[in-house]
């Protein structure tokens, strides 16, 4: 097929075919004057052997399970099992989200994906000033070991994987995480799941972070360090791309940023004196699935191809492992409209089998309704079920990778691969990911591509339907899930009367051994799971570490 006859053959067919087509659309003009992607890049009218010269099978994918991965990193996939099909849910108190995470199991969930508030997310316990009206509203509050014990009440630990969405605290929530399965009788080497803990993409995107980032990388390969011994089933971090994509990134950019910020988690191990092959295995990633199927599909086999190389090539790592890159996706909430929000299930459906057609590990898809609220009971089981009809009616999980080969895919995944990389080397020769953060380059890369998608929504040059075309006279949308405001008073009686329930002179002394810790070397992550089993509470902990590691202040750029 690329040999230099066969491609000349197929170029002079082709430039016959283009002819055709000018005379054609003098009559026909086409729809557009130029076609884009979701992200924006140039589709071209075909695809044929010339987009793809020089294409090399063996190098380029291989098969399913092995180097490069990009054909999937197991040899059956979909074949041996689906994805973990895993909701994202948490909302009010331990108790509420205890019934949603046990009627979506009811429904056919295979994993839980605990959703925080946010000041859990930032360290504070539901008490503190900065929470005020906060408590519970987009995620459970969880102040304590004994919030986790009612969040996990009668769930099984050794039955269930639990994914949670934490990341500057994610050393106290993933300790308390250990203590339950403690209390349960399940041994931490029996667990299985994912901590978030990355921390590099909330400064990049989200803003939930606490500490500086020295801090927050130490942390981070604490945990490392301590769950390779000590919880070897764990998924340690979750390299994000989501956020990236939801702040407004390309396809490209998410990968490229996404990596990036991977290489900077590998190199702070390294340095901290880890063998790669000890933590990689456990390194996972989260990727976004948007509405451009074919460019969604490219992205995240470019994404598994670039990681291995970078493994392999930069970081010498020996073990196959370690070189293949595992990832939960979520469909895009950004993606979802307020205006007609049935059509939000038709959006998540699309982006489903996006996720299936690129290889997905385990997805979450989102509600009809996330864009004006939390989902309601019977929006997130429709959500759910979207999974499961595309997985059990669809037949996309049928073969692996059943896209390999498109003239347009093979070339998409060659490009993303090509602009990801441009963007890691800019970012190697800033200084890696911490340094492009900090002097706001990639933030804003990233604030220029939401600028111009914007723009072109705005200019109707990029349609979405129901809210710049084909809208409708609508009635205010009825029966939403609202968070009870008592919520937060609630979580303040729990904290106050835990106070005088436990021994508060034993967790003084654990919360000192923790201060003396944290001015040292030591891995601290046995000094928070000794806080955490003596009921010392979210906010004590991380108040602890804010005392001696300060907290990260975000340089303003104008």
């Amino acid at each position: 097929m690329f040999e230099k006859e066969k491609l000349g053959k197929i170029k002079e067919s082709f430039d016959a075919y283009e002819a055709k087509v000018a005379e054609t659309t003098k009559k026909r003009p086409e729809r557009k004057e130029v076609f884009e992607t979701g992200s924006g890049a140039v589709v071209n009218r075909l695809y044929t052997p010339l987009d793809i010269e020089g294409f090399d099978y063996e190098n380029d994918l291989g098969m399913p399970g092995s180097y490069p991965y990009t054909r999937g990193v197991q040899p059956t996939m979909y074949r041996g099992r689906f994805w973990t099909m895993r909701m994202y849910a948490g909302f009010a108190t331990a108790e509420e989200s205890n019934k949603r995470y046990k009627y979506l199991i009811e429904q056919g969930s295979m994993g839980l994906s605990v959703a925080f508030d946010l000041p859990t997310q930032i360290g504070y316990d539901s008490d503190h000033p900065l929470a005020e009206g906060e408590v519970g509203k987009v995620g459970v509050a969880i102040d304590s070991l004994a919030d986790m014990e009612l969040l996990f009440d009668g769930i099984p630990l050794d039955k269930v994987s639990t994914s949670m969405t934490i990341n500057a605290p994610a050393s106290v929530l993933l300790a308390m995480y250990i203590a339950v399965a403690e209390k349960q009788g399940v041994t931490a080497d029996k667990l299985r799941g994912t901590i978030q803990n990355d921390i590099l993409k909330e400064y990049i995107a989200r803003g939930t972070y606490i500490f500086p980032t020295e801090a927050s990388m130490r942390l981070i390969t604490n945990i490392f360090e301590y769950c390779s011994k000590e919880v070897p089933l764990w998924n340690t971090i979750s390299i994000s791309g989501y956020h990236i994509r939801e702040a407004g990134s390309t396809a490209a950019q998410e990968v490229g940023f996404t990596l990036s910020d991977g290489i900077a988690y590998v190199d702070a191990a390294i340095k901290a004196g880890l063998d790669v092959d000890t933590f990689a295995p456990r390194l996972s990633f989260f990727f976004n699935a948007h509405n451009d199927i074919l460019e969604e599909v490219a992205k995240y086999r470019a994404a598994r191809r670039l990681w291995a190389r970078i493994m392999k090539e930069r970081f010498g790592a020996k073990k196959a492992k370690s070189m293949a890159l595992k990832f939960h996706t979520q469909t895009g909430g950004s993606t979802l409209t307020a205006q007609q929000p049935e059509n939000n299930i038709v959006r998540v459906a699309i982006q489903t089998l996006a996720a299936v057609l690129g290889g997905t590990q385990s997805l979450h898809t989102n509600s009809k309704d996330e864009a004006l609220a939390l989902p309601t009971e019977d929006s997130v089981r429709v959500a759910l079920r979207t999974q499961q009809i595309v997985a059990y009616e669809s037949g996309a999980a049928d073969t692996v990778d059943p896209l390999a080969g498109s003239y347009y895919i093979e070339a998409k995944t060659k490009a993303i691969e090509e602009e990801a990389m441009k963007y890691i080397k800019r970012i190697d020769e800033i200084g890696g990911a911490p340094r492009a953060i900090d002097n706001g380059y990639i933030q804003q890369e990233i604030m220029d591509a939401a600028y111009n998608y914007q723009k072109d929504i705005e200019n109707d040059k990029r349609i979405i339907v129901g809210m710049n075309k084909f809208q409708i006279e609508e009635e205010a949308p009825k029966g939403l899930l609202r968070v009870d405001p008592s919520v937060g008073e609630l979580q303040k009686s729990k904290i106050q009367a835990l106070k005088e329930k436990r021994d508060n002179a034993l967790v003084e002394e654990r919360l000192e051994a923790l201060r003396t810790a944290c001015k040292s070397d030591e891995n601290l992550m046995p000094y928070i799971l000794d806080a955490v089993r003596a009921y010392g509470t979210l906010g004590e902990i991380c108040g602890v570490m804010r005392e001696v590691f300060g907290e990260y202040q975000q340089s303003v750029q104008l």
